[in-house]
């Protein structure tokens, strides 16, 4: 019996024969939903990085589904967005026909993973049958208020002529031409997240998931409690400022306005209309996370307006400065640059005023900026209030009078969904010069996506230029109207995926509510932590409306959530071709068998954490195989030769149950090496007893639990090592075996004895051994050294050591 790449395809048929792995609908109160994130179909084929996420995982589903679990497993693929596209563009081949093809490479290569997935819940997100729920997701959000459409900035690429994702601009230009990026103003549509921005951090502490990306997502929802004061501009204008310090208020000595604020203009007085103007070019082409860094220097420019302090009437500049962002708070800050480390910054570079307000807690002045809560100084009435009680009489003051109040905001914005781009799921708008934006009715969906479009980018949405597509009548007067020209974003789709998946055939619905609430949330949810901020809090929001629309009743999507580690190149970095440090899955496939690869994925690594690759690592794991294989050869050939449980039968014993107990207890958390290694120590077990005399019944028993531990981890040569034993089921009908904790509380235990603090001879005694038995075992052990010596004392360390000590 060798394994090879054979023996996979011949397993491999033989699960596809039987439908091994169809999920059971009538077993509900068994369920587990086990989901890895699925993958974008944007390239050839999978790479180790897809290995190591849907390998390793379905080594955990299998775990489960033999402990009795009705696991459901499902697959399928990410197939719009701009991975998608962008591969297109590279290569030329229509989007959706590269897409399919990489979809059926892709399934044909996770037939070669040994997944346990039931295919026939399989979906892809650029189906017209998926797509078409995804637009009715959409209706159902903008019936309720929380899809909208305005006016916001892009990145756009003024060579290539197209609006830029985030991720296409590095450092401040287009990454396929290197053009300089600047931000222009368009109208897009936004999904209304912030609506349920409180919910969205208040239930993320019941969530199991890494702390850390539960921290991520509380900094990203970034929850402030403060204050809302209003500022008069001397032109008439009224700006509301949010701050958590209204305690410093007294130290203002300017304000600041985004450079994208609409009331940008109005304020600006003509005499320094070009200098503003030209700041405002210059803030267009840095990105919003440059401009928010700490590391860059702060730059800005007067307006020649004055605001007025509400607290004291004092009149202080208006400055533009692109380290303020529109759309976080209002766009509109007070600056008070003796306690705040930005604030000092730009003051002292542009001469501005630093005025001191706050002492420390001793009312002692501190150097500047002093940004710590203390004792207000130079406040007029609240000169001697702490912090808190300053913040909630000036406040208070502020309210009566109208201008001001306590208030909560959130740094979480909405959710842009706009995409000018051609391979995503269109928006279902039409727009009517007499009517407005008006919904698709419900009936004409899916609008669908039309395939003789010129796809390539140059300034415009490609859909723009289909008039076919475009062309249609309002569903409201009949008149001519025109459809939206953008795509949504493709994390749109990803957003409700897990809630097709249990229901992918229904076309009545999206899915069933009564099926959702049995199969909903996920029980284990894998993928990267790249997708804290975007597509798990994306997803989050889609389950809390639609469970607020009554299409379901769960809270929370996901249940547990793990994180995979990262396969780095040989060479430690990030695996790229450039680098010409990648690794083809299937080339080791065809040399070793996929279990073999599975099994170094497991092994070589911490799941979580990951590592660089090292094909010394896979040549260590086929000599394993090697190993396993030579033993199942020996014991065929082996002969009977006792019938009796003796000590070396009650030693493999012990190790079986041993190593079942911390296998069970390791896989459940992802510890998937340390779990191997507790087999690899089980097979030394099994080849030391293999040593003396075998009692080949109980070798047997101890061989069958061996391979059925081994089994989620190699599935095919584990099928194989099964049939070897006279089993004509699978494996995977077989349960997980049971450790007995008898077994391992009756081990016999290991007393070392000493004499005058020396070891001369160890006992192996039974655990009920009472301590009188054991003493009298250990002088008659050590005669020999204690003979015509008196014996002072006998020291006995319970399960550990008899000391005896002689003159």
């Amino acid at each position: 019996m060798k394994y090879s790449k054979s023996v996979d395809e011949k397993w491999q048929a033989k699960w596809a024969k039987e439908d091994l792995y169809r999920f059971d609908e009538s077993k509900m109160d068994k369920k587990l939903y086990c989901l890895e994130m699925f993958s974008y179909p944007s390239a050839a084929n999978l790479h180790c990085g897809h290995w190591y996420n849907y390998g390793v995982t379905d080594t955990w589903a299998r775990f489960k589904k033999m402990q009795g679990f009705n696991v459901f497993h499902p697959q399928g693929f990410d197939a719009f967005g701009l991975p998608a596209e962008n591969y297109a563009i590279k290569t030329g081949i229509h989007p959706k026909d590269s897409t399919n093809k990489s979809i059926k490479t892709m399934l044909e290569q996770y037939k070669n993973l040994g997944g346990s997935y039931d295919l026939s819940y399989f979906l892809s997100t650029c189906d017209e049958e998926y797509y078409k729920w995804t637009q009715w997701i959409f209706l159902k959000l903008y019936e309720k208020g929380l899809a909208y459409q305005k006016e916001a900035p892009v990145n756009w690429c003024p060579s290539c002529q197209t609006v830029l994702a985030n991720e296409q601009v590095v450092d401040g230009k287009c990454e396929r031409c290197k053009s300089e990026v600047s931000q222009r103003k368009m109208k897009q549509w936004f999904f209304k997240i912030t609506e349920y921005a409180d919910e969205l951090l208040k239930d993320i502490d019941s969530l199991d998931w890494p702390e850390k990306t539960k921290k991520i997502q509380k900094n990203w929802i970034g929850k402030s409690t403060g204050s809302l004061l209003k500022f008069e501009i001397d032109n008439g204008i009224e700006l509301e400022a949010f701050t958590t310090r209204a305690d410093t208020l007294f130290g203002l000595s300017y304000v600041v306005i985004a450079p994208e604020h609409e009331a940008v203009a109005s304020l600006t007085k003509p005499e320094y209309k070009q200098a503003v103007e030209e700041y405002l070019a210059q803030a267009a082409k840095v990105k919003e996370i440059d401009r928010l860094s700490t590391e860059r220097e702060r730059t800005g420019v007067f307006t020649g307006s004055y605001a007025t302090n509400p607290v004291n009437g004092e009149k202080v500049p208006v400055w533009v400065a692109d380290y303020v962002i529109a759309s976080y708070g209002t766009g509109f800050v007070m600056a008070v640059p003796a306690h705040d480390e930005r604030d000092f910054d730009f003051a002292s570079k542009y001469n501005l005023p630093i005025k001191r307000v706050i002492n420390d807690k001793n009312n002692e002045p501190q150097p500047l900026p002093f940004c710590e809560h203390g004792i207000l100084a130079d406040s007029a009435e609240f000169t001697g209030l702490s912090t808190k009680d300053a913040i909630l009489g000036i406040v208070e003051k502020l309210s009566k009078e109208g201008k001001g109040k306590l208030t909560t905001m959130f740094r979480l914005r909405d959710w842009l969904i706009s995409r000018q781009r051609y391979w995503g799921a269109p928006i279902p708008i039409i727009h009517c010069e007499k009517c407005g934006a008006v919904a698709v009715k419900e009936q004409d969906l899916p609008v669908k996506l039309p395939y003789n479009v010129e796809f390539r980018p140059d300034g415009k949405s490609p859909l723009a230029r289909s008039e076919e597509f475009m062309n249609t009548v309002c569903p409201k007067c009949g008149g001519k109207a025109h459809r939206d020209p953008d795509t949504m974003d493709t994390f749109v789709d990803s957003s409700w995926y897990f809630l097709r998946f249990p229901d992918n055939k229904n076309d009545k619905e999206a899915f069933n509510k009564e099926k959702i609430n049995q199969m909903l949330p996920v029980d284990k949810y894998v993928g990267g932590q790249e997708h804290a901020t975007m597509h798990l809090l994306y997803a989050r929001f889609f389950t809390k409306a639609l469970r607020d629309m009554g299409y379901l009743n769960v809270d929370e999507p996901f249940k547990s959530l793990v994180h995979q580690g990262m396969i780095l190149g040989p060479d430690g970095q990030k695996m790229s071709k450039s680098k010409g440090n990648t690794i083809d899955p299937d080339g080791y496939i065809q040399k070793y068998g996929s279990d073999v690869l599975r099994m170094y994925l497991e092994f070589a690594f911490a799941y979580t954490e990951g590592g660089p690759w090292s094909d010394a690592g896979i040549e260590a794991i086929a000599r394993f195989t090697k190993r396993i294989e030579a033993l199942f050869e020996k014991y065929e050939e082996a002969q009977d030769e006792t019938s009796e449980m003796g000590k070396p039968e009650k030693d493999l014993n012990y190790v079986r149950h041993a190593s079942i107990k911390a296998i069970t207890h390791d896989v459940d958390l992802f510890q998937f090496n340390t779990s191997l290694a507790r087999i690899m120590e089980f097979l030394n077990a099994l080849n030391q007893y293999m040593q003396g005399p075998i009692n080949k019944a109980f070798l047997k028993e101890c061989l069958e639990s061996f391979v059925l531990v081994l089994a989620p981890f190699a599935p095919h040569f584990s099928e194989e090592l099964w049939e070897s034993l006279g089993h004509t089921e699978s494996v995977f009908k077989e349960q997980w075996p049971a450790f007995d904790e008898t077994v391992l509380a009756n081990k016999d235990k290991v007393i070392v004895v000493q004499v005058n603090g020396k070891v001369r001879a160890k006992l192996e005694v039974s655990p009920d051994t009472d301590k009188a038995t054991i003493e009298q075992m250990a002088l008659k052990e050590v005669t020999s050294y204690t003979d015509g010596h008196e014996i002072l004392k006998t020291i006995y360390v319970p399960n550990k050591l008899v000391s005896i000590v002689i003159k």
